[in-house]
């Protein structure tokens, strides 16, 4: 009877693959209740943000419900180049930059600089409170934010308006003035996440090593030395690491506050891509434009990520991976 024949040979790369599977497990089992409280985290971000990238097949087609994603005729580039070739393009790219530029500009140093007088304060009740305040407008929904904004700036009754008179001069329509929008998207932005956004810096804070303080205040160094060679130091591996997400996302500007807040008027300096592919895809029902515009807005917030992330780790070595 002959021998039957033998089991291939198990390579080095299966033995790797089957150790690390069972690490894997064992870990999962181990860590299980922390597995169980990640899980919803990673079933939202496998259904709303995986599963839906299918949807990306769609820059290339064009589209129509009634065919769905499978049965659309492929057109390949057409659409990006249509996006490029048309009259909107230069001015939505110039909108989402520009106001990313001046919320880098004016609204990421603020958190650093409200966590660092914060230290400073030594009662520990009125620090907390301080906290609590500033934190309160990172939980109002933006749709109510926007209401108090048009509220406030109401050319009619809206106080800023009613002190504008009160003091002589003439009231001011805001919402409907191009050189004012910016400068209330930005501000409204600052007021509602400066508090909430200086609790990384805080934590930052928190760790650094008392002893430092202690042998600077030894030497003789002040305050303001303190801060400039102990606490900017101790703090400056979380501040890269935030700037360079901010800088990762400078070609998204969120939709909601805008189409809020924006009207024709104003869109020579407040439309922006995500504006612009809501009315474009949802309004107008051009779903294969739509894609390709902000299939082309997610490729060119990676390759800035990917390119600050590089730059970043060869000049600091601080980076996000």
């Amino acid at each position: 009877m002959p021998n039957p024949p033998l089991s291939p040979p198990i390579g080095p790369a299966q033995t790797r693959r089957g150790t690390a599977l069972h690490t894997l497990k064992k870990n999962a089992i181990r860590d299980k209740f922390l597995v169980l409280m990640v899980m919803p985290a990673v079933i939202y971000f496998i259904v709303f943000h995986y599963l839906p990238m299918y949807g990306i097949l769609m820059a290339f087609q064009d589209f129509s419900p009634s065919r769905g994603i499978w049965n659309s005729p492929w057109v390949g580039l057409k659409w990006f180049e249509e996006f490029f070739n048309s009259i909107y393009s230069f001015r939505l790219i110039k909108n989402v930059l520009l106001l990313n530029f001046y919320s880098l500009l004016w609204g990421f140093p603020i958190p650093i600089i409200f966590a660092l007088l914060l230290n400073e304060i030594r009662r520990n009740t009125f620090k907390r409170v301080v906290q609590t305040v500033s934190y309160m407008p990172h939980f109002i929904s933006v749709v109510v934010i926007a209401g108090m904004t048009i509220t406030f700036l109401s050319p009619n009754d809206g106080i800023v308006n009613v002190v504008i008179e009160k003091l002589g001069f003439q009231k001011i329509n805001f919402l409907s003035e191009v050189d004012w929008f910016r400068t209330i998207y930005i501000s409204t932005d600052i007021w509602a996440g400066f508090g909430y956004s200086s609790i990384l810096y805080l934590a930052a804070l928190a760790g650094i090593d008392p002893q430092l303080y202690e042998a600077a205040r030894i030497d003789g160094a002040s305050r303001f030395r303190q801060l400039i060679h102990v606490t900017l130091p101790g703090i400056a591996p979380t501040i890269i690491i935030l700037l360079l997400l901010s800088l990762g996302r400078m070609m998204s500007v969120g939709f909601e506050k805008i189409i809020l807040l924006y009207n024709p008027s104003t869109y020579e300096v407040s439309d922006v891509i995500s504006s612009y592919v809501y009315r474009i895809g949802l309004v107008g029902g051009e779903f294969s434009f739509a894609a390709a515009v902000d299939f082309m807005n997610a490729t060119i917030n990676f390759v800035l990520i990917v390119s600050f992330n590089w730059l970043s780790r060869k000049l600091t070595q601080t980076s996000l991976w």
